[in-house]
This record gives structure tokens, C-alpha cells and sequence, in this order.
């Protein structure tokens, strides 16, 4: 893999139940919507479950990732292909916390801070939407 080794460990504070939280995570038809700059399969599970992959594209490079654990408050993808490494979650109330680690080329922290904004930003849409 060409690229540079580079890591990433974000904690935010989200306006939401951790159970909208793990929603927003685990769910296609949510995490479609806020992860907007990655281009996602059209056909997914309506939920992610160990041993499902999928390819996103982020511009013309494909990430290959594979579900490796979900938990009630836990994810962990494999990642492979535009950037070897994995990618954890673990949420609660009102917080979400998420490391990235891998070789790439792309700008890993700046992807990063920026789908956890947007995560951050779609949640607080959908709390107002609610109200």
C-alpha cells in the first residue's frame, strides 16, 4: 500500500441518546445521509452485522470494509484498499468517540473531523425535526 501510516482518535459531544447515536452508525438508509463526501453501494443490509462488506468511493478511490464487530455500543470496520487499517466507534449518551488508523494517502484526520461534524449536524437535525 502506498501512502503514510497516519491515525486519528475524535470524541465529540452529540445532542442524542446513544441509541440514535448507534441508529446514525449502523443503519444504511441514516449513515448514507451524513456521510456525504463517500459515495456508498446502493444495496446494503438495513442494518451492518458482522462479515458484511462493502466498497465506498471517496472520489476515485475505493475503500474495501469489512464489519468485523457490532456491539450496543460498538463498530469496527476493516478497512483495505484506499486505506489499509480499520476504523472503531463506541458511542453512549450523548457522546460519540472514533479512532482511524491505517496507510493512506488521503488526509486522514481532515475526513475524519469532517464525518464527525456532519454525523454531529445530522443528529441535531433529526432531534429537531422530532420536536
Amino acid at each position: 500500500m502506498l501512502g503514510n501510516f497516519q491515525k486519528s482518535q475524535l470524541r465529540i459531544e452529540i445532542d442524542a441518546s446513544a441509541h440514535t447515536i448507534r441508529e446514525s452508525l449502523l443503519l444504511p438508509e441514516k449513515f448514507k445521509t451524513w456521510l456525504a463526501m463517500s459515495r456508498l453501494p446502493k444495496e446494503m443490509p438495513t442494518e451492518l452485522h458482522p462479515g458484511f462488506e462493502f466498497t465506498s468511493w471517496n472520489g476515485p478511490i475505493p475503500i474495501q470494509h469489512s464489519v468485523d464487530v457490532v456491539g450496543d455500543d460498538c463498530l469496527r470496520l476493516i478497512l483495505s484498499q484506499g486505506i489499509d487499517g480499520f476504523h472503531e466507534w463506541y458511542w453512549g449518551e450523548g457522546w460519540v468517540q472514533s479512532r482511524l488508523e491505517g496507510v493512506t494517502v488521503l488526509p486522514l484526520a481532515l475526513g475524519h473531523s469532517l464525518n464527525l461534524l456532519s454525523l454531529r449536524q445530522f443528529v441535531a437535525i433529526a432531534n429537531q425535526k422530532k420536536v
